[in-house]
């Protein structure tokens, strides 16, 4: 993997701050500036970094590309210095490591809430709530909490995993605060879990993710690009983030596949993370302007 261009973090200084002073986490998010979820365009771009807590640390061939935390904080507080980037989504871990490095500042925040379905593990389908609750969540001023939504019809736990998302979609919406669901129609192959990503199976999960919980209203999904998208769209008035994934297109092509699903009207822009953090060229400040001009054009 190639090495990221920009300034390295200190990360023994965070390891200090933790050791001798934990409780400046909580006064700093208490402290941090705060703004609103959309900007005038209505348009958001995320970075996303909640991968590594379910062990999904390969990025392309690089099986360990996201093992260092010096190497990934570097590469997101790169992003966020960016013009056209409104936040991040990730796991209290990172997100307190940014918060201390100050790069939360003025940005929108939302926390990965169920990272319980390790990658490659016999569970993986169970999807459990093991990172931010909605409480937290209100209470250090996150904008919202994301929820990995995989439904798989052969397998019973399933149910618990939709049982909790809809409780955590209606704790987020009576703390005001955006649920973003992410959800799946999936199957089991050879003891590994596979995302179907044909436009029928993506409009069944739609459905059944946009019925999650007591209260649509503040309901947003995160799905992917897959083709027949406008199909897709049609099938929710929720408004819509897209995601990247694991980077195999060309840089150019990615773009020209982003651009093409922003000019749909359900889509609001992207949550992007190794597509951005990782660029083939390691220059991650140039991969997120061409992001942040898709999403926000002149505005970035």
């Amino acid at each position: 993997m190639t090495a990221v261009t920009g300034s390295a973090v200190d990360t023994a200084a965070l390891t200090e701050i933790r050791a001798r002073e934990p409780g400046r986490i909580a006064a700093a998010w208490d402290e941090r500036t705060l703004r609103p979820l959309l900007p005038a365009d209505g348009r958001l771009l995320l970075v996303a970094a909640d991968h590594p807590a379910r062990a999904a640390l390969g990025v392309g061939a690089d099986p360990m590309a996201m093992a260092s935390r010096t190497d990934l904080l570097a590469r997101l507080t790169t992003a966020l210095e960016r013009p056209g980037v409104d936040g991040v989504l990730g796991t209290p871990d990172v997100l307190d490591d940014l918060l201390l490095l100050g790069a939360l500042e003025g940005r929108v925040v939302i926390g990965s809430m169920n990272r319980g379905g390790l990658q490659g593990s016999a569970w993986e389908l169970d999807d459990r709530f093991t990172g931010y609750t909605a409480r937290e969540i209100r209470d250090r001023g996150l904008d919202g909490g994301k929820m990995l939504t995989r439904i798989a019809l052969e397998d019973v736990g399933t149910v618990a995993t939709l049982e909790a998302c809809a409780r955590a979609v209606g704790e987020l919406a009576s703390h005001g605060r955006m649920a973003m669901v992410e959800p799946f129609w999936s199957l089991v192959e050879a003891g590994r879990v596979r995302n179907l990503l044909d436009a029928d199976s993506v409009i069944r999960a739609v459905q059944v993710a946009s019925g999650l919980g007591p209260s649509s209203a503040h309901t947003w999904l995160k799905l992917p690009v897959v083709d027949d998208l406008a199909r897709v769209m049609d099938a929710t008035t929720l408004p819509t983030l897209l995601l990247g994934g694991d980077p195999h297109e060309a840089p150019g092509q990615a773009q020209a596949t982003w651009a093409g699903a922003l000019e749909l009207p359900g889509v609001r822009g992207l949550v992007l993370g190794r597509a951005l953090l990782y660029p083939p060229d390691g220059d991650v400040a140039a991969a997120v302007d061409a992001a942040a001009e898709l999403v926000h054009g002149g505005a970035a």
